[in-house]
């Protein structure tokens, strides 16, 4: 195909990404750093200015994606901004943050009793277009209200996390994305006594345009990079043979 031709179904393609909500980080490179798992997005670009949502069925879901969420909120505050966190309970220990490179201070946090007052705390903050994130924490969300999220986030280019927890009425809405992290056994190097580099497995069960997908990853040295996969014993000893 003639380079004028992928020129412009590459600008359609992009031009109809962003009508449904698609948006490069602004200020930064199109890569937020999430490597092999942004290839899993359209035009390989995570979408900012959407809604994302990830499922939780225990609490260890919870912490792997706080956790995952921390590292990603690097990227979209390293330019200013602040991020809310609205939840019914406070799970997270904010010093943590830390080691995501997020300080603390720029997270603000609103603890509710309500369901509906979430939600509502929600649309109202996804409006204000200061803000880079919007994280919150609930049980169940409808298409209807999945839908009036992206159509304020569409207009305001914040990004917006849903933490959902009540697996008994999964329902389809319109976030561009579904994800599920578990935690994974980190790894010490040289048998040294300690906790080890965070680890998850990234499940993409929902991409809008996309490619669903699993991925392994570690924060390491303030990035994403591949869970490398060690060679089986049994596979170490038919290669020596064959060396041999």
């Amino acid at each position: 195909m003639p380079d004028a031709k992928k020129q412009i179904i590459s600008q359609l393609q992009e031009q109809i990404l962003r009508l449904q909500g698609f948006k490069a980080v602004t200020g930064v490179s199109e890569s937020i750093g999430l490597g092999e798992i942004e290839r899993a997005f359209p035009n390989g670009v995570f979408p900012v200015g959407a809604i994302h949502e990830f499922l939780n069925e225990e609490q260890e879901n919870k912490a792997a994606s706080s956790g995952f969420i921390a590292g990603v909120l690097a990227m979209l505050m390293q330019n200013g901004g602040a991020c809310l966190w609205i939840g019914t309970s406070r799970t997270l220990f904010p010093p943590a943050l830390k080691a995501f490179g997020v300080e603390p201070d720029r997270i603000v946090f609103i603890d509710l009793k309500r369901e509906r007052d979430i939600l509502w705390a929600m649309e109202e903050a996804l409006k204000c277009e200061g803000l880079a994130a919007v994280i919150s924490e609930l049980r169940e969300i409808t298409f209807a209200q999945s839908r009036r999220l992206q159509l304020i986030v569409e207009k305001s280019k914040v990004t917006g996390f849903i933490f959902r927890s009540d697996m008994r009425k999964l329902t389809s809405t319109t976030c561009v994305a579904r994800w599920k992290i578990s935690p994974l056994p980190s790894k010490l190097d040289s048998d040294m006594p300690g906790v080890g580099f965070p680890r998850w497995n990234i499940e993409l069960l929902k991409v809008r345009n996309g490619n669903p997908a699993t991925f392994q990853v570690e924060w390491f040295a303030n990035r994403f990079k591949p869970v490398e996969r060690a060679i089986a014993p049994k596979t170490i000893e038919q290669l020596s043979r064959k060396v041999g």
